[in-house]
């Protein structure tokens, strides 16, 4: 029988017979999954840094889901093209889900930008810089939250960005 979970960072809903170890949407712990009828839409007043954090935090997702269609456009076999859609497909997730809190209309991504490399390498080595960045931003946007939930959500967005930062450092080992 199916059963509908919702993610407490993204919003996403999953339908499965199993809670999923993972949002299958924007990567977040299978402690963020809740059961549908739990699930509560972020209604959060933020103060002025919060607001200018959830703005600055948009625009390191934009960019990244950019660069990562780039990457997925310019890779070379299933393995890395999958790898670099989905980590698309989970920063324009984190994206929207920045776009709830600020309560603003998505951006459009572009999917066709030249902003990568032509060399996986370079490329993977690209993206462990960009979720290194990610990484130092949302712990320090997570300090500064005065607000519990969107506290909750940025140390969520380390974590994930941490699983990423992990995935490219192993696919480095490989190309050894």
């Amino acid at each position: 029988m199916l059963k509908v979970f919702r993610c407490w960072i993204c919003g996403e809903t999953y339908l499965g017979e199993e809670e999923p170890t993972d949002c299958p949407y924007c990567g977040a712990d299978r402690e963020f999954l809740k059961a549908g009828e739990e699930y509560e839409l972020p209604d959060v007043d933020l103060t002025e840094k919060s607001r200018e954090n959830f703005e600055e935090a948009l625009e390191l997702e934009v960019d990244n889901a950019t660069f990562y269609y780039c990457a997925y456009n310019r890779a070379k076999g299933p393995k890395t093209e999958g790898m670099f859609k989905r980590l698309a497909k989970v920063e324009a997730e984190h994206a929207e889900a920045i776009c709830l809190y600020l309560d603003i209309e998505e951006p459009e991504i572009d999917k066709h930008i030249d902003k990568c490399s032509e060399e996986l390498p370079k490329n993977i080595e690209d993206a462990h810089s960009r979720e290194s960045r990610a990484i130092e931003h949302y712990r320090k946007f997570a300090e500064e939250a005065e607000e519990p939930r969107v506290q909750e959500f940025f140390e969520a967005l380390v974590e994930i960005e941490t699983d990423h930062l992990e995935l490219h450092e192993s696919e480095l080992e490989e190309l050894k």
